[in-house]
Parts: C-alpha cells; structure tokens; sequence
C-alpha cells in the first residue's frame, strides 16, 4: 500500500491521527481495526488516542464527514476534542473552510463549530453545539426501562461503593461524583474504569467519568474512555459531567461550568431546558508525516 499523509493534533493532551480523505481516496485498511491499532501503539506506531478520517460530506449543508476509530480499533460514535481537532485542520488548511462556522458530520449527527482566531489567523478556540443530552436509557444504550433516566443510581462493583448518572452525548457515559480528588481521583478511575466500562448495564460499552464537585461552576474530571482507557481529556465526556452535575442539582444550568481534565479546562454550559450544550477550548497541531498503514501490522 503507498504511504499516506497523516497529521497528528491534540485536544488538550486528547490526541490523534488525522488522515484527510476528502479528495475521493477511500479509507481502505484505515478502517481495518488492526491497522488503526497499530497506528496509536505509542512504542512501535505514530502513537495517539484515535484515528480520525475526514470523509466528504453527504449533505449539502454539511463541510465534511468525520469519522472516528478508537485506540483498540473500535469505532466511536462522537468524540468532542477529536471534532475540534478536524474543525482546526480544515480550518488552517484549506481557504474554502477559513470562516468563523464549520459544520461537521459525525455519529452523532451534524454539529456546528464556531472558530475564532489568533494573531495568525489560525484557529485558537473553538466552540462546539454538541447538540441535546440524551438522558433515557433506552437512548445511551444500557438496561432497564428504556424511557427512565438513571440519576446516581448504586452500580454494583466488586469491592467498591459507586454512583453513577448516565447521559449520552451520541455516545455513552457513566458519570460518578465522588469526594476524591487529585492523585485519589485518578487512582480510582484506574482502579474502577475499566470494570465500569464493560458492565453487563451496558451493552455497547460504556465511557467513565470520575468527578469531584469544587463549585456549581467548577469539577475536576479524570475520564476513562471507552476502547481508551485513561485518556488527558474528553470533550464528550465533559458535556455528559456537566449535564449529570445540573440534573443532580451539583451545578446550575446557563451558566458556562469550567470542567478541569488532567489535560487543561473546557468550558462547558447546559441549556436551561437541557435542548443542548455547548462546548468550547483549544485544539493544536503538533507535526504532519507519511505512513504506510499495512507496514505499521506486525
């Protein structure tokens, strides 16, 4: 297979290689969960979180197509920090997209992003309507009556005591709130994610926040991705933390609420009717390459 292009970016320390498949070249072995793995191994591959593939769009109102596949090769629906990162390229990139609102395609549907940019014209902040929380069961995928909400219900755990609230933003999240914090708060997300991640209440798996509630505008979050793993920070799972906070009355809807990853702050704010969220903060390009995916498979 020829090589590819690649660029690596981050969001807040949430990494990835990005491929730009724009131009009518499909994604072939890219899609391969076993190449995308070896990509992200960070000893024998380029190293990262995820893989993103920027697709051409199928609707006319839409700017791209993204595609997202984690570490382990499994697809994930909707990824926050990864969708800044592909606003960014396209952004810095390409002049057909250097305005203010891009609108991506994701598993989640289509999201708008608005840019603002620094002293040298590239994007530096970028904001994101991630659109409406789903809050059912039956929406985030996990047991139960499908049309009830699961607000700090016990989840049974060998050895530990855990609450958790369940929100999908496109994607599952199980959100604890808990007195730790620090080095404790991420001890336990190392010690209970992966177990909360594969429960048999979650049938597509789940992804896990840990939070600790400083303020009703301030948490300090350590996220266990699914198919991941301890990851510096997850835009979807701020949004899921932000909105379990408000619906548990541990913050204030309309109100930006400053969510503190490992890797830097978002800010996120909830809408009073909980019709959507947005999401804003930085993404940043670290160096561009040239892979043969395939050589990557050992």
């Amino acid at each position: 297979m020829p090589a590819r292009r690649f660029a690596k970016y981050h969001g807040l320390g949430n990494d990835f290689i990005i491929f730009d498949l724009r131009e009518g070249n499909p994604p072939g072995s890219l899609r391969d969960p076993s190449v995308a793995t070896a990509l992200c191994d960070r000893r024998v591959g380029i190293g990262a979180d995820g893989v993103l593939l920027i697709l051409p769009p199928t609707r006319a109102d839409s700017d791209a197509r993204m595609l997202i596949l984690n570490s382990d090769g499994s697809e994930a629906e909707m990824c926050g920090n990864g969708l800044r990162c592909v606003a960014k390229f396209l952004h810095d990139r390409d002049p057909a997209h250097q305005k203010g609102i891009l609108r991506i395609e994701t598993g989640a549907g289509l999201l708008t992003c608005g840019l603002t940019t620094g002293e040298n014209g590239r994007a530096a902040t970028i904001s994101v309507e991630m659109g409406k929380p789903r809050l059912a069961r039956g929406e985030i995928p996990m047991i139960g009556p499908e049309s009830e909400r699961c607000l700090d219900e016990a989840i049974p755990l060998m050895g530990e005591s855990l609450r958790v609230t369940t929100v999908s933003m496109g994607n599952p999240h199980a959100v604890a709130f808990v007195n730790e914090r620090g080095a404790d708060l991420r001890a336990l997300a190392e010690r209970v994610g992966r177990s909360v991640e594969i429960h048999p209440w979650f049938p597509h798996r789940t992804n896990v926040e840990l939070a600790h509630v400083v303020s009703p505008t301030e948490i300090e979050l350590v996220v266990w991705e699914r198919g991941c793993g301890i990851t510096l920070a997850c835009g979807t799972g701020a949004c899921a933390t932000a909105v379990a906070a408000c619906l548990t009355e541990r913050g204030k809807t309309g109100q930006p609420i400053s969510v503190r990853l490992l890797g830097g702050s978002l800010s996120i704010a909830v809408a009073h009717d909980y019709s959507g969220v947005t999401m804003s903060g930085p993404a940043a390009h670290v160096y561009d390459g040239e892979v043969d995916p395939a050589a990557t498979i050992r």
